[in-house]
């Protein structure tokens, strides 16, 4: 089921490039940001389809881990251009979180176990170190996390912004260290999830122009998809894939 979602994430953030015409989690500023949005909203696509399968999973992972790749890349002048401004870094870890989906895809899905355990554990790590750039980001924008907690949503939007900043970093750390990692994947899913439901599809519904709503609401459910896809993998049987210490 995680390779589901990852993969219709990843295919829907293709189409929507296509349809808007525009870069919704990358930032080229080459000549050619016309054919590099078709480009990669088309491999994206493919990709996107390819992930399902067991037959094409490991294609569909490299894929779609390239293209994230070059993604969190074009991301990174703005982190030379202005290293003292953390949302620079932010986004470059939102671009490798995704990395992280296909490549944990990819590992879970080769044959060669040895292999797999090796780049899923590095993989799994930079996860965690992603997760923790997202507690920061939150809490530098914390007005900004409280303005998108639903007013409907009990107490109020201050203590979701601090809470799920806190789970964000205390899932981080988990992930990093290896203690209670799978759990930490896990409710992460489920956080995500949530977010992408109560927050981004009713934005979605309410402003469907919006190119921001756009990548926001998909990357969310894209990187709820990867730590799905990474508990997967940590809830494997040790002989079949050694994660966890």
């Amino acid at each position: 089921m995680a390779r589901y979602v990852f993969g219709v994430t990843a295919l829907l953030l293709g189409i929507a490039g296509l349809v808007l015409r525009d870069q919704l989690i990358s930032e080229w500023r080459l000549p050619g940001v016309t054919a590099f949005i078709i480009v990669t909203s088309v491999l994206q696509i493919i990709g996107g389809l390819s992930l399902p399968f067991r037959k094409t999973t490991r294609a569909g992972a490299i894929i779609l881990g390239v293209v994230y790749l070059v993604f969190a890349l074009t991301l990174v002048p703005d982190v030379v251009a202005d290293p003292r401004v953390y949302t620079t870094w932010g986004n470059v870890f939102y671009g490798l979180a995704l990395v992280v989906g296909a490549t944990v895809a990819y590992g879970v899905a080769s044959p060669s176990f040895t292999h797999a355990t090796a780049v899923c554990k590095a993989a799994v790590v930079l996860f965690g170190l992603c997760n923790i750039s997202f507690a920061i980001e939150q809490v530098e924008f914390l007005a900004r996390t409280v303005s998108l907690v639903p007013k409907w949503i009990p107490p109020n939007g201050m203590f979701w912004a601090i809470a799920t900043a806190v789970a964000f970093g205390l899932a981080g750390v988990a992930l990093v260290v290896g203690t209670n990692a799978l759990l930490a994947s896990r409710l992460l899913t489920l956080m995500l999830m949530v977010f992408g439901a109560a927050i981004w599809i009713p934005m979605l519904i309410a402003h469907p122009t919006s190119h921001g709503n756009w990548s926001e609401g998909l990357e969310t459910f894209a990187i709820a998809g990867v730590a799905w896809v990474v508990a997967d993998s940590l809830a494997l049987p040790r002989d079949r894939l050694d994660l966890n210490p």
